[in-house]
């Protein structure tokens, strides 16, 4: 039996009459008697018996009427599925973040995602950039958010926003007093900062070297949040990014930094597979964030104090 030939069965088994079938159907009653007739003809046996104008299903019609009906229940929850997923009701996004990220402007994003798809589940992971880009390249995540922009096989790279380096200081800390400072300031305090061979620590580096100076961490981190507790341990002062709401941790004061250095926010995705709907609305929702916080925007250099 054809789709068409199950529908018309079903509804003549509802209905009882030819008449009532094919009004339901919006199709004329004789091309509707057509389609059961030969229906039965393919079928081999009779599925209703005419008597007085109605339509009497036969033991056989019976017999596989249920499944007709557990078959069309199967359809109309496809037809949901696919509706949902459609209008991002429905479905899983995995979204792997770097912690800066992760603490800022993802909880924003999420809050509104959740609140126009609530039946959509979210996976998310905190992990460092270089294992976003292998959980994308295994189909593990499908969205990425890190502080990185090199160019990267199978991997592109949309920048959302952008954040300043910031130096974070011990509160009480004599150089707390000034509104800026400058990385000569730092001679001879404890510096806690990037590695240099990651994209931070490469363009920090780079800054220091145009004004004539280096670039030596004496406690090497991969995020900024692992410099929170050194900071609050007096171990040193930190150079790192902006990002993080240094400000609702105790102890703590945050300085811009110069040189100015702004290290990009970048929207990560695999170019092997196309994004599913729903991680297509996530996406929409975290440039969304950036913009509304003000991130996607080149931050300036501040003028001298």
């Amino acid at each position: 039996m054809r789709a068409r030939q199950i529908e018309v069965f079903r509804m003549v088994m509802r209905c009882g009459t030819l008449t009532s079938a094919a009004e339901a159907l919006a199709v004329s009653q004789p091309a509707l008697s057509q389609i059961l007739l030969h229906t039965e003809d393919e079928l081999g046996f009779k599925l209703f018996q005419r008597v007085k104008g109605r339509l009497i299903p036969t033991p056989e019609a019976e017999e596989i009427y249920p499944e007709v009906e557990r078959l069309f229940g199967d359809l109309e929850m496809l037809r949901r599925r696919t509706r949902d997923l459609r209008h991002g009701k429905a479905g899983l996004v995995r979204l792997a973040a770097s912690a800066p990220p992760s603490l800022s402007f993802v909880p924003e994003a999420l809050r509104h995602f959740r609140a126009a798809h609530p039946n959509t589940r979210v996976r998310s992971y905190v992990v460092p950039a270089e294992v976003i880009l292998t959980m994308l390249d295994r189909d593990q995540a499908g969205l990425g958010i890190a502080m990185m922009d090199q160019p990267t096989p199978f991997i592109e790279t949309e920048i959302v926003g952008y954040t300043r380096v910031v130096c974070v200081l011990p509160a009480g800390h004599p150089l707390a007093e000034r509104e800026a400072i400058g990385a000569e300031d730092l001679d001879g305090e404890t510096l806690i900062s990037y590695r240099a061979e990651s994209l931070p620590g490469q363009l920090l580096r780079d800054a220091l070297a145009r004004e004539g100076l280096p670039f030596r961490p004496e406690m090497e981190i991969d995020v900024s949040i692992i410099a929170l507790a050194f900071v609050q341990q007096g171990l040193g002062v930190a150079v790192v990014d902006g990002l993080l709401p240094w400000h609702n941790f105790p102890g703590l004061v945050t300085r811009p930094f110069r040189p100015h250095v702004a290290l990009p926010l970048c929207l990560l995705t695999s170019t092997r597979r196309p994004l599913s709907r729903s991680h297509e609305l996530l996406r929409n929702h975290i440039r969304t964030a950036c913009q509304q916080l003000g991130l996607d925007q080149p931050v300036s250099e501040e003028p001298e104090a």
